[in-house]
Order: structure tokens, then C-alpha cells, then sequence
């Protein structure tokens, strides 16, 4: 079975180039980034192409349509340049989770807390899920202690951007680094 033909051609994504370009007249910036003022569409295109180069769309909302004369290949190239170098350096935001116990020991405690330096130290949230079980559920505030004591530590190196609250059979705090 054939395919229907396309009703349109599919869409593109980004600046209106040369014949692209749909209105009468245009606020034209030459090959020199000098404005050359509003000019018909057809005599900007030939001057274009008459340097060897594309007419670009850059504001579209204005009235006219402000158009650039440019490498279009060489415009895409370094638009994609900037975007790529821009995703090396945004920094992603992990949220480490650290459990604990009311009744932790010391030992395991400073074992705790180096995990969570490292971490705040790394750029990441830290949440920390104080889990209790059985008759631990009677004394939540041992593991309000706990969580207090964590905060405290932390002081210097970060901040509580949730402060402990109870769900369900665990309380939770988020730390985010200073």
C-alpha cells in the first residue's frame, strides 16, 4: 500500500533563509553588520547572493522582518559550537540520599558524616531519612536529635533547604551546599 503524499512540506526548525523568507520588504543588514535600511525582499536576496552569501531572518517579529547578510553554514556551525560548550559547562545537580538510624552508633555516625561532606563538597544535595521501626516510632524526637546534631555539623559547609518533617515511618531533611 502507497503512502498518501504530503499535504505540507515538514516543518524546519530555526531562522527563515532566502527564498524562505515570505515578506514584502525587509530592514536589511549588509555582509559588514551595517544597516543598509528597508529594502524589497527581492533586491536583498540579490544582493546576497550577489557577495556569495545567504539572507538570514534574525528578528522575525519586527515590522519589517529585520534580515542578515551571512554564512548561513558557518552561522549553524558556531550556533552549535555555543550550545555544545554551554551543556560542558552546566553542572547537574545530583540528591544523594544518606539513611540513618535513631539509635546510631558513633562510629557509624562519622562514617555518615563524611559521606555527607563529600557530597555537599562535590556541588549535591544531600537528603538524609532518619527510618524508624517498631517502638523507635514512640520516641521521634531521639531521631529529631539526630537530624539536629547532622544540621549543626553541617552549618559551615551548607544549608537546610527542607527542615525535618515526619512521613509516614521516616523523617527527612535536604541540605544544599552554601
Amino acid at each position: 500500500m502507497a503512502r498518501p503524499p504530503f499535504d505540507s512540506a515538514p516543518s524546519r526548525d530555526g531562522p527563515r533563509v532566502n527564498d524562505m523568507i515570505t515578506s514584502a520588504q525587509v530592514r536589511l543588514v549588509d555582509e559588514n553588520g551595517e544597516q543598509v535600511g528597508i529594502v524589497p525582499t527581492a533586491d536583498a536576496l540579490r544582493r546576497a547572493q550577489d557577495v556569495g552569501l545567504d539572507l538570514l531572518e534574525v528578528s522575525p517579529n519586527a515590522d519589517p522582518p529585520v534580515c542578515k547578510i551571512l554564512d548561513y553554514g558557518r552561522f549553524r556551525y558556531e550556533a552549535q559550537k555555543k550550545k555544545n560548550e554551554a551543556r560542558k559547562k552546566q553542572k547537574t545537580i545530583d540528591v544523594k540520599e544518606i539513611k540513618m538510624r535513631p539509635n546510631i552508633d558513633t562510629h557509624d555516625y562519622e562514617v555518615k558524616m563524611r559521606s555527607i561532606h563529600r557530597f555537599i563538597g562535590e556541588g549535591d544535595k544531600v537528603k538524609v531519612t532518619m527510618r524508624f521501626r517498631g517502638r523507635e516510632m514512640v520516641h521521634q524526637e531521639i531521631g529529631k536529635q539526630v537530624l539536629d546534631r547532622v544540621r549543626e555539623e553541617m552549618e559551615p559547609t551548607a544549608k537546610v533547604e527542607q527542615f525535618p518533617k515526619l512521613e509516614g515511618r521516616q523523617m527527612t531533611m535536604v541540605m544544599a551546599p552554601r
